[in-house]
């Protein structure tokens, strides 16, 4: 058993790459489309007047669909990275203390990759297909090979609700919550250190209020899942976005601050490289980082009414 959950655990990381490498080659398609299909006149007047309609990119809800998955997309690529130092730490550190604590976070993040990539994955592959329309639906473009093609992901290697129960059952209280705390107190640190740093502040805010909801969370599911289980049950679905989307503001911040001292140091060419990662940090903090709170309330409406019906009533 301990040999199959090592191999599954793996495949699980693998299949999460799987879902977020879906995501990021149907942005690119819909995002080529985007610049090139022509439809309609920009609400501020035409930007192509030489032309019998404008490209569809100017349209604001279109900028909104390819900016929500790509902001996914980079932090995700990002915080894989993250994942896999920690994988590291945890097989060739000298320090019996990090290599502990590199195993548990790794642990800890594995079902959340799994399940929020997939997940996102597939949601952003339908977003992308929304893109081509009604050529969206056919084969000859191939998005929708990529939303069917997106939608295993999401089942095998563990369904998500496997990936959810997994994390708020089993890793969550793992060592009396070491790994949980280990992440509370990383993103913390960088706060504390990074959050008044120019260019940084404006997302710490978001970043912290994000980290507040999912330690609330944390402590609503240590106080009112022991006594009735079905509390965690209901909860984790919403627990695991929740941790995802900390994780990968968590990212953002990072990026951000890397990318504010590359602009600084003269950027070598690459301004507007820099410049773009830091409108994408913002969109993300703007516009997906305060979903954190809906799925706060969500968790902490128990689980009564999911529970209160028969089976005979479905």
């Amino acid at each position: 058993m301990r040999a199959m959950f090592r191999m599954m655990n793996e495949a699980r990381l693998g299949v999460a790459v799987q879902g977020l490498s879906q995501s990021e080659v149907a942005y690119q398609n819909a995002a080529i489309y985007a610049k090139d299909r022509l439809q309609g006149r920009a609400l501020t007047g035409a930007q192509a007047p030489d032309k019998a309609a404008d490209p569809i990119i100017v349209h604001p809800d279109v900028r909104r669909a390819l900016m929500t998955v790509r902001a996914f997309n980079e932090a995700g690529r990002a915080l894989v990275l993250w994942t896999s130092l920690k994988g590291d730490v945890s097989h060739r550190s000298d320090d019996e203390k990090d290599r502990t604590a590199g195993e548990g976070v790794m642990g800890l993040m594995t079902p959340v990759l799994k399940g929020v990539f997939t997940d996102k994955g597939f949601d952003n592959a339908v977003i992308a297909q929304q893109m081509f329309g009604g050529h969206g639906y056919i084969a000859e473009w191939g998005m929708e090979q990529f939303v069917r093609d997106a939608r295993i992901s999401m089942i095998y290697e563990g369904a998500n609700g496997i990936q959810t129960l997994d994390l708020v059952g089993r890793k969550l209280p793992a060592n009396g919550g070491q790994a949980v705390m280990s992440f509370f107190n990383e993103v913390g640190t960088f706060l504390q250190e990074a959050g008044a740093e120019e260019g940084v502040a404006p997302l710490a805010g978001s970043l912290k209020s994000g980290l507040k909801d999912l330690q609330k969370a944390t402590m609503w599911f240590m106080q009112n899942a022991m006594t009735k289980p079905d509390n965690a049950g209901a909860g984790s679905t919403d627990y695991m976005h929740l941790f995802g989307l900390v994780a990968l503001g968590y990212m953002w911040a990072q990026i951000t601050r890397v990318a504010q001292a590359k602009l600084a140091e003269g950027a070598e060419g690459s301004e507007d490289f820099y410049k773009t990662k830091l409108v994408l940090a913002r969109h993300f903090m703007e516009r997906q980082m305060p979903e954190t709170a809906t799925r706060l309330a969500h968790i902490q409406a128990g689980a009564d009414t999911v529970m209160e019906l028969p089976a005979e009533a479905f």
